[in-house]
């Protein structure tokens, strides 16, 4: 009698909990019935949460009949539902009002990323029109152009010179941007072949301490995802100073059908900048993405990208004959200079449930690259009859694979997200060429030439332990590397070939003291790999330089309108190996270290005005260099960005933006200083209708300022000596366009 007793009371409580602790799934959307990602989905009374997948889809655990239900995601209204018993038996559908982006609607506990969720709003409160302004919304991250902006551009954070883009990892959609064994150099990003108008969302982090993240993810890593659909087609056109032109077309082919969308961009610049040589720029994108979803929450995206570009450029100009009088700062020594680059992208994303607690991500890519860069940056030092002018140029296939795994639940009471990882990318790139030229016409020498085949395997795994107020958050990738390269320039053919195998530990401690309060400690070790000529020629030596790295910060909002994020961290990286492309040698400089402080503020002053800075202190030095001989050339010391935004007032919007970098060391001994500048931008807007009228203003206050300089030992073909001094290629002076856009 009493074992019966026994086992219906435990029937009777097995019962209970079938009941009252269910698996709520359910999918969200907007008013279109575009599905939302990130939403985070809160029971308020078993306090357990999800965030929605990028279908919408999630599934929140812990819940039951009568409880409440609450529902938020930046950008749109809150929503709060109660359950009932018909709740359960199906998906529920939860559809999202839009609202007016306001800071006071961030909850940090309730953020995947709070870090990420304040660049989304930057870049909704105040939207860019051109590649380079994209970079720019990354906090403490400075860029600079310096050849008649067909060229990546250079790059600096954290104390890094980064060139362009060595040391920070940058994607579009899953499809890596940085060349590896580039003809310019290791790393080199050209983000051109990005319309910022389809940017749907920034997701990045500083320094080596994400499992995910790969191959030259030491000072950051920036991935950039791009809209799935379009509300309205549209057509802008703009026109400015130096007879500059723009236009865009973004066209919704298919009128957002249920489960469908697709939607073709294109966009063409011309532009014969400030300088006394026109430019001659001229760059076309085109752009297509076709998105559908299965009824069971499968999710397939097709896109298609080309991108071409040429100009001409006047270089960087040696001070010393800016301060004779023999040429004006946007005059030229050699304005032969330029080059042409194009790159056609095939990218096939692909993500579904296999269960309700388990995701699966892919993408396959090909990428066809082109490049062909004319330079003169020592003039006469080496041939004094036909000058210095090189040629470095390229032609190359990439092919990869990314697949990850999301698993999501439980080790005894504690909830675990597991995400593991394999992928990989293969480069063919032919005919790499670094030759002397003469007047972008004639081949005086080729001092390399050679074909590389470089192999990029890897496998990463991540998992968060939620321990109530504590997530932790270990993580190891491994990479496997095969360097491949036949000189042409040999007698026999003569191929060399080296092969790496790099481990990769993270480990990130989080801690919510509140709703509005995260303190994080952020650990890891990065690499970032040299250049194939490199590896192959100095037999396996220094191939993948470790990066190690430590930040501890905090995230909170003091008030509802106040967002604070402070950051100490160290970087040290093991060798500072690289391959000079302008050359075509090697320079090791040795043990570095970085050290310093981030800041970042954001304030919604009113609902229509928004204020947001960034200031970054760092302190670069190298470990194997006397003292006072120890600078980093061109490091910076202290950055400042940032401005104000007006959003929808009566009709009316636009933003003050402004950017700051302070003198720095552009040689070891600190002897020759590169200049810094503060530089201001405002742009306005007024909207009725469907047109749009606005203007932007560059350099409003027509301040004269150096955008990239660097110490460089050139010599002018009436001069006996050489001379080492800042060579520098002028930022833009006031600069103003008007634009006009008709949305339909």
């Amino acid at each position: 009698m009493r074992s019966f007793i026994y086992k219906s009371l435990l029937l009777v409580m097995l019962s209970t909990t079938s009941v009252f602790s269910q698996s709520l799934k359910g999918k969200v959307v907007n008013l279109n019935d575009q599905p939302l990602e990130a939403a985070y989905i809160y029971n308020l009374n078993s306090e357990s949460h999800a965030h929605s997948s990028e279908t919408g889809v999630f599934t929140l655990d812990n819940s039951k009949q009568g409880d409440s239900i609450k529902v938020g995601l930046l950008g749109y209204k809150t929503k709060v539902i109660v359950l009932d018993a018909e709740s359960f038996n199906s998906e529920i559908l939860i559809q999202l009002e839009d609202k007016l982006v306001q800071l006071e609607q961030m909850v940090i506990t309730e953020e995947l990323n709070p870090l990420n969720t304040i660049v989304s709003l930057d870049l909704m409160a105040n939207p860019v029109n051109s590649s380079q302004e994209v970079l720019r919304k990354i906090p403490g991250l400075i860029i600079g152009q310096h050849a008649g902006g067909g060229k990546a551009e250079q790059l600096f954070l954290r104390g890094f010179d980064v060139d362009h883009g060595t040391d920070v990892s940058i994607s579009v959609d899953g499809m890596p941007v940085n060349m590896v064994s580039h003809a310019h150099g290791q790393g080199y990003s050209d983000l051109h072949f990005l319309i910022p108008e389809t940017i749907q969302q920034i997701d990045f982090g500083k320094g080596p301490y994400y499992a995910k993240e790969g191959d030259f993810n030491t000072a950051a890593y920036v991935n950039f995802s791009t809209k799935d659909y379009v509300r309205d087609s549209k057509i802008t056109l703009e026109a400015g100073d130096f007879n500059t032109l723009r236009t865009l077309g973004i066209f919704n082919v298919l009128n957002n059908r249920d489960r469908e969308n697709a939607y073709i961009a294109t966009e063409y610049i011309a532009s014969n900048g400030p300088f006394e040589s026109p430019q001659n720029f001229n760059r076309l994108n085109l752009f297509g993405k076709y998105t559908t979803l299965s009824q069971n929450n499968e999710k397939l995206s097709i896109t298609a990208s080309h991108f071409n570009s040429r100009w001409d450029a006047s270089g960087q100009i040696p001070q010393r004959e800016v301060d004779n009088g023999n040429i004006t700062r946007f005059g030229a020594i050699d304005d032969t200079e330029g080059g042409e680059t194009e790159r056609t992208n095939f990218n096939v994303e692909f993500s579904k449930y296999i269960s309700d607690d388990l995701q699966l991500k892919a993408n396959a890519f090909y990428s066809n690259y082109a490049f062909e860069l004319y330079s003169n940056f020592t003039f006469f030092l080496e041939d004094p009859i036909n000058g210095d002018q090189i040629k470095q140029k390229e032609n190359r296939h990439i092919f990869g694979a990314n697949t990850a795994f999301l698993k999501q639940t439980f080790l005894g009471k504690t909830d675990l997200n597991l995400e593991a990882g394999i992928g990989f990318r293969h480069d063919i790139n032919k005919q790499v060429e670094l030759s002397r030229t003469a007047n972008r016409s004639t081949t005086l020498e080729n001092i390399q030439l050679g074909n590389i085949y470089q192999t990029n395997i890897d496998a990463y795994v991540n998992a968060e332990f939620e321990f109530g107020k504590f997530t932790l958050a270990p993580g190891l990738r491994l990479d496997y590397f095969k360097f491949l390269y036949e000189d042409q320039l040999q007698v026999t053919y003569t191929a060399e070939s080296e092969t790496k195998l790099i481990a990769s530990p993270k480990l990130n401690l989080f801690y919510d003291v509140k709703a509005n309060s995260q303190f994080y400690l952020k650990s890891g070790i990065g690499f970032h790999s040299n250049d194939t000529r490199v590896v192959v020629n100095n037999s396996a030596k220094d191939i993948l330089p470790k990066a190690y790295g430590l930040d501890i910060g905090h995230v909170w909002k003091p008030t509802k309108r106040l967002f604070v994020n402070t950051a100490l961290w160290y970087l040290f990286l093991e060798q500072e190996f690289v391959y000079v492309g302008d050359a075509g040698i090697v320079e090791p400089s040795g043990k570095t270290e970085r050290l310093g402080m981030d800041l970042s503020l954001r304030y919604q002053v009113t609902d229509w005005l928004y204020f947001n800075t960034d200031a970054t202190y760092t302190k670069a030095r190298s470990l194997e260099a006397n003292d006072g001989e120890d600078y980093i050339p061109l490091a910076p010391d202290f950055t400042l960005a940032g401005g104000f935004a007006i959003s929808d007032l009566n009709g009316f919007s636009g933003g003050l933006r402004y950017r700051y970098i302070n003198d720095r060391p552009a040689n070891e001994d600190n002897s020759i200083i590169a200049e810094g500048y503060f530089v201001t931008d405002i742009n306005m807007n007024y909207s009725f209708d469907n047109i749009t009228l606005g203007m932007t203003i560059e350099n409003v206050f027509d301040v004269e300022w150096n955008e990239t300089q660097f110490a460089t030992t050139s010599r002018l073909q009436n001069e006996l000596e050489p001379v080492e001094e800042i060579h520098f290629t002028p930022g833009v002076p006031f600069f103003i366009k008007g634009r006009i856009s008709y949305n339909f």
